[in-house]
């Protein structure tokens, strides 16, 4: 006996609307506050959270959007304002679109063939202290001669100053 098994095609047309101005900041199903300026849509069938790649057939621009509500009306899929506008159905109001789940590409999120000019950092530009005792842990020698060092240091870096 088979139970809840859902069919999904790996892809779906049809019509697509977008939600109006007046859902903005009302919960969604998956619990979070729509905004219009999301991407994000309902569909009837996806898993709350699924990544969609929805196509505009007719002007042939796509928009990848995350599935937080669930819609019941007869389109396949409801935009948010946001995707609507990348879509370019605004003004019409409904398009014929096509939908399929999105699968990020795996790897690092650039091309491997960007090469990044990293400059490389000297660190060893001042005269560093290579004792790395704990103050606490020094005698009171140790501690005098770490403050002689420092001042004579100050005061070449004063000196240095001064003829600029």
């Amino acid at each position: 006996m088979l139970t809840g098994c859902t069919f999904l095609l790996a892809q779906e047309k049809g019509m697509a609307s977008y939600y109006s101005n007046r859902l903005h900041g009302r919960r969604m199903s998956d619990g979070s506050r729509y905004h219009r300026d999301s991407l994000t849509c309902a569909h009837k069938r996806y898993p709350l959270g699924t990544m969609l790649k929805v196509t505009n057939l007719k002007s042939n621009r796509s928009v990848v959007v995350k599935v937080t509500d669930r819609c019941s009306s007869r389109r396949i899929i409801d935009l948010s304002y946001a995707a609507a506008k990348e879509l370019r159905m605004i003004s019409s109001g409904v398009a014929m679109v096509r939908v399929e789940k999105y699968e990020p590409p795996l790897g690092i999120p650039f091309r491997p063939s960007d090469a990044i000019d990293i400059p490389e950092l000297d660190f060893e530009i001042t005269a560093g202290d290579d004792d790395i005792t704990p103050i606490w842990m020094r005698t009171d020698d140790e501690r005098e001669a770490k403050h002689e060092i420092k001042a004579q240091s100050r005061s070449e870096r004063r000196k240095r100053n001064a003829h600029k």
